[in-house]
């Protein structure tokens, strides 16, 4: 990851604690969620904040760094909660296989702000900001379909 990544998230992990603090009080804002999965490792359950976005009909959750330990902690869990103020629901989060994911990038960079598009580049997860460049870096960006219990 380049330094200017690394600073980049540096901001955005302070900022998450300041996003999961106001959650828990009940304050919801945006497409802003508490995902809680088991720790991969540990077992122990562990909070991400994260953008739960609805596209293609379906909602879904979108890798933004590469890395990412709550995608890792997706992939082995049978399911995660997911909390918006004070209501949660237990979900089933499903894998998006590569190919079905580049139509998803696409739309997601498409109908979201410029800073979106930008996040990607910023993050090295893709080459340009445009939907097809992140569309094109399906392989490296998880897609996750959330699916109630």
């Amino acid at each position: 990851m380049t330094q200017k990544a690394e600073n980049y998230r540096r901001i955005v992990n302070g900022m998450n604690k300041v996003i999961v603090g106001l959650q828990r009080v009940g304050i919801a804002f945006g497409p802003m969620q508490l995902l809680t999965v088991a720790g991969r490792r540990s077992g122990q359950p562990r909070t991400f904040p994260i953008a739960v976005l609805a596209l293609a009909g379906g909602r879904y959750i979108i890798q933004a760094y590469p890395k990412a330990a709550w995608v890792a902690n997706v992939r082995a869990a049978d399911t995660a909660t997911l909390a918006r103020g004070r209501r949660s629901s237990t979900v089933r989060l499903v894998e998006v296989p590569v190919d079905e994911r580049r139509p998803l990038l696409r739309e997601v960079v498409e109908t979201s702000p410029a800073s979106v598009g930008n996040r990607f580049v910023t993050t090295g997860l893709a080459e340009a900001p445009t939907p097809d460049a992140v569309a094109a870096a399906a392989p490296r960006i998880a897609v996750f379909r959330v699916d109630p219990v």
